[in-house]
């Protein structure tokens, strides 16, 4: 579906699930805010070369006046957006990118926590061995090793200064019994850092060469993908200060489309969802 009107100055890419596992990569329009007139494009499937080529029936001289167009990390979105919108400013959705290093920094979590769990489980198969009664060690808030790394998955994503007085308590013992935990922290809140405070691209890129110099010191092999992975997207991320363009519209577009499914019962006649969808908002 191509709504060639629909066309504004910043748009933004994503895919989204239909049904059964098909993908269709859809492109909406900022200015509509989610509503009639958002929808420019909804394509079967992410391959670039059909989805361009689809884009591509819009008249050259209104492609070159899109400005900017907001996507995730994906190199299939980033090549349709080359080749369709050859003008525009390619921007890296923040979310996305601070989802790479919280991500690692969870990794290693989940990690310790298992390790956890298979010492607690070795002393009890020693304990029933030695035919005595189990009693695993808690820490001063009451939680196991296994608890306290499960109840801190929340507080790793948040700042110090948004825990509440019992994330306060349990960050200490965390960070006392596990010191690779907080370093990672102590990275990702870093990484947070340069969309907080980074003013415009020379700032956010002084802030993450700095970053990149503190993860490369502390050898912490989670973060080492995440590094790459936002070296290589580098000018795409820096754009982002730009404007502070954010790829939340997608996302809220792929949101209503998820909510109009579920209020229809599923996807049972999927031309019949399409014709509604382009009722609704092409």
């Amino acid at each position: 579906m191509l709504f060639s009107s629909n066309l504004g100055s910043r748009l933004a890419i994503d895919e989204t699930e239909l049904t059964n596992g098909e993908l269709y990569t859809i492109v909406t329009n900022k200015a509509a805010h989610g509503r009639k007139g958002a929808l420019v494009a909804m394509v079967e499937g992410t391959k670039a070369e059909a989805v361009a080529a689809v884009l591509c029936r819009i008249e050259a001289r209104k492609r070159s006046m899109v400005a900017e167009v907001t996507l995730d990390l994906s190199p299939a979105m980033e090549a349709i957006v080359r080749r369709s919108f050859p003008c525009a400013r390619v921007t890296s959705d923040r979310f996305h990118v601070q989802q790479l290093v919280s991500g690692a920094l969870q990794e290693i979590r989940v990690s310790l926590r298992r390790d956890a769990i298979k010492a607690e489980s070795a002393s009890l198969i020693k304990a029933r061995t030695d035919k005595t009664v189990f009693v695993p060690q808690m820490h001063a808030n009451g939680d196991t090793d296994k608890q306290l790394l499960a109840r801190s998955r929340y507080l790793l994503f948040k700042p110090e200064s948004r825990w509440h007085e019992s994330q306060k308590e349990r960050a200490g013992i965390l960070f006392a019994s596990f010191p690779s935990l907080k370093h990672a922290y102590n990275l990702s809140m870093m990484f947070r850092s340069v969309y907080e405070h980074g003013k415009d691209r020379v700032t956010a890129k002084e802030k993450l060469d700095a970053w990149y110099q503190k993860v490369e010191e502390s050898s912490i092999e989670e973060f080492v993908v995440p590094m790459a992975s936002i070296q290589a997207h580098e000018d795409t991320i820096l754009n982002y200060f730009v404007e502070r363009s954010t790829n939340a519209a997608a996302e809220s577009f792929n949101a209503k489309l998820k909510n109009f499914r579920t209020v229809v019962r599923g996807v049972r006649n999927k031309n019949f969802f399409l014709f509604r969808v382009a009722k609704l908002y092409g």
